[in-house]
């Protein structure tokens, strides 16, 4: 792709990223799941945004995964275990200006299996 494509799908993924967050917003008893994919691995945060802390985290460098549905999956079973740790049973998840497809749909999708409500 050209460089005028690769910044205007930049361009465009923020513009989703901003929509989003202004309409949600993470508490202690109700955390935001911020997902961040690259090109080779996804990160994964809980995130209390009234304390500006962050509640749990999970890198999918240090599991060793992918950035692929099945890395997600993976992922998705060890984040899961962490909030369960935590006492946190549901969250709002925040795609992050993703698109709902594939790698971030596989994640939300495998927390859900794991018993967090989203």
């Amino acid at each position: 792709m050209t460089a005028n494509v690769l910044k205007r799908k930049l361009a465009l993924r923020i513009k989703r990223k901003r929509r989003i967050r202004a309409k949600i917003s993470g508490t202690a008893v109700l955390p935001r799941i911020s997902i961040f994919k690259s090109n080779r691995t996804l990160y994964v945060q809980a995130i209390d945004d009234v304390a500006a802390v962050t509640i749990a985290a999970a890198d999918g460098r240090k599991l060793g995964v992918k950035a692929n549905k099945e890395g997600a999956v993976t992922l998705a079973k060890e984040f899961a275990k962490t909030l369960k740790a935590k006492k946190i049973e549901t969250a709002l998840f925040d795609r992050n200006g993703y698109l709902y497809h594939g790698v971030i749909a596989a994640f939300a999708d495998a927390l859900r299996e794991n018993g967090i409500k989203l």
